[in-house]
């Protein structure tokens, strides 16, 4: 048996990237640890799956598919800057997606089939982009005064088009990750 360690995530379009490497460039000049996730891998994840069967990633496909046939491309809007479980206690840095009911919708959707194939229901999906992990609470006023700064912060709109089933592979140096199958909406 072969397992991958496996998500499906909508990409962030590349011309929204430099707006969100502007506020990430704010938590830099603290004296913290944050470990920030790479601006080529900035994604919302619809389904963290971890480790899965290679053999069964046909059925998943399939699957994903079945639902995205019933979506069409749609408009988001990339807005705000948050911290879960909340800003007195950080844990993971993150910007906001407005005009999300069509994503919740379609996780839903997704998640309902995942289910029939065996895969675990998600106890709670919330729509964001996770820009960093805070490590340790030193300097943690100083994050949250930013967090705060930028919790109104306009990023911009962009369309999704399509959704990416991804391999992540754990480094040292942080995760690389593959598409695996892309499907179009």
């Amino acid at each position: 048996m072969s397992e991958i360690r496996a998500f499906l995530a909508i990409d962030l379009d590349d011309d929204l990237k430099p707006k969100i490497n502007r506020i990430i460039k704010e938590f830099k000049q603290i004296d913290t640890k944050i470990k920030y996730v790479e601006l080529a891998n900035l994604h919302l994840t619809l389904k963290f799956f971890g480790d899965i069967d290679t053999n069964g990633l046909k059925l998943l496909e399939n699957a994903i598919s079945k639902v995205v046939s019933e979506f069409e491309p749609f408009n988001i809007k990339i807005k705000g800057c948050g911290a879960f479980p909340n800003n007195n206690h950080i844990k993971v840095i993150w910007v906001g997606i407005e005009n999300d009911e069509i994503i919740k919708d379609l996780h839903d959707r997704l998640d309902k089939e995942f289910v029939s194939l065996g895969i675990d229901k998600d106890k709670k999906f919330s729509t964001h982009l996770t820009i960093g992990r805070m490590k340790s609470a030193k300097n943690k006023n100083k994050v949250k005064s930013i967090i705060e700064e930028f919790e109104d912060v306009e990023i911009g709109e962009m369309e999704v088009t399509q959704i990416s089933l991804k391999k992540s592979t754990l480094t040292p140096a942080g995760p690389i990750y593959e598409d695996l199958a892309i499907f179009e909406l």
